[in-house]
């Protein structure tokens, strides 16, 4: 696959989709700006090379041009992290961009406006995708949140540059950190799959069943599996139409060998609060009136066991309702094992919002190996679908 250090970028123009849609306060002050820090590298190193950088992403969801959506808000803070002069074009096409391109120096960084003001960037317009190539010499893509997406500015704009396209570095780290969960890691592989749904992970479930050699499956989801098999789970969150299915997904596992870990005891509540009273219970014997919200003193021990015996993982969902402080333990107790073994060498993959969200709110972003930045594109990729926008540089 053809990354930035297969292309000296002396004199040329880089095209380069970032995914800077960040949060933004009412101020319109960054509130998280890991986005715009993953996407340094790549900037840096076409800089450095003596080229310059044409920057190009959206902003939420806008309906056609609104200021609130305007990538204007973020020049200031772009410029601070990449320690460059950000020169900002209010529009992303048309004679004001191609200006603005067409008097862009080496070492010079600029940064078009919202591509979603036009709803062709959605609708992988070809047309508005020619437009955009018109900008660049070479067309990089750094923005794996938008890969799963087959727009103009991730997709369609890459047919334009067919000897002159490549990965960014967050881009190819990304793919190589999934490739390493599912093909090329070092055995035992482990996936920790959590939240409150099975349905929302059967794909990466069956997918993955063939890469790893042990599954956890823990948060709201396990009541769905202890259910099936005839548990009492009390008023706990349960998907009953999937009963069968995870009945089904436990005799796959079996099948190929692999050995699947669901919570033996809960803390449970009696009620949906942080202030509610609780008790540790087994998690087959919830008693009505009570639900399972956190991950229970064993599990925790058993969970610690089995991180700790794997050379891979990956994590994508919680073990419990840790948005509420008295419910965060287990997700904390599972953040430090998952530390602790990648202290030891093993490869940490964390992936997907909740799993995420929890990772950083805990401190555990620099203690894990890589934290992925794109929630349903590293879904989709786990669910083994190749991504529009990585196929589009690998044609």
């Amino acid at each position: 696959m053809k990354t930035l250090n297969d292309f000296n970028f002396k004199n040329k123009k880089a095209l380069i989709r970032v995914d800077f849609n960040v949060p933004l306060d009412e101020n319109f002050v960054v509130t998280d700006d890991t986005r715009i820090v993953s996407a340094k590298p790549t900037i840096i190193k076409i800089l450095e090379d003596g080229g310059s950088c044409i920057l190009m992403s959206h902003l939420g969801r806008p309906k056609g041009f609104q200021d609130q959506f305007s990538l204007q808000h973020i020049v200031k803070k772009v410029e601070d992290i990449l320690g460059v002069e950000v020169t900002f074009v209010p529009d992303c096409i048309g004679e004001k961009a191609e200006t603005a391109a067409a008097n862009l120096k080496p070492g010079q960084v600029l940064l078009l406006e919202n591509l979603r003001f036009y709803k062709e960037e959605e609708a992988g317009d070809k047309g508005f995708a020619e437009k955009l190539a018109k900008l660049g010499d070479v067309y990089v893509n750094d923005a794996f949140g938008t890969a799963h997406r087959a727009h103009a500015s991730t997709t369609i704009v890459a047919q334009f540059f067919p000897q002159s396209k490549c990965f960014g570095y967050l881009l190819a780290q990304e793919i190589e950190s999934i490739d390493k969960v599912l093909k090329t890691g070092e055995k035992p592989v482990l996936a920790v799959l959590g939240g409150a749904k099975v349905s929302s992970k059967i794909t990466i479930i069956e997918n993955i069943l063939d890469a790893v050699d042990h599954l956890i499956i823990g948060g709201g989801m396990s009541f769905t599996f202890i259910k099936a098999q005839g548990g009492k789970i009390g008023d706990s969150i349960c998907e009953d139409d999937k009963q069968e299915l995870a009945l089904e997904i436990l005799k796959k596992a079996k099948a190929k060998n692999v050995q699947v870990h669901i919570p033996v005891d809960v803390i449970a509540a009696d009620a949906f609060s942080n202030d509610a009273n609780t008790q540790v219970v087994d998690i087959d014997k919830i008693p009505d009136g009570w639900q399972g919200v956190d991950a229970g003193p064993k599990t925790i021990k058993i969970f610690n066991d089995v991180v700790m015996q794997c050379k891979t993982i990956l994590w994508n969902g919680p073990l419990g309702v840790f948005e509420m402080e008295s419910f965060a333990n287990g997700t904390i107790a599972l953040g430090n094992s998952i530390a602790e073994a990648t202290k030891n060498g093993t490869f940490s993959l964390v992936g997907g919002g909740d799993s995420v969200a929890a990772v950083k709110q805990f401190g555990f972003e620099d203690k894990v190996s890589y934290v992925s930045t794109g929630g349903g594109a590293m879904l989709e990729s786990l669910e083994g679908i190749v991504l529009p926008g990585i196929a589009a540089i690998l044609e």
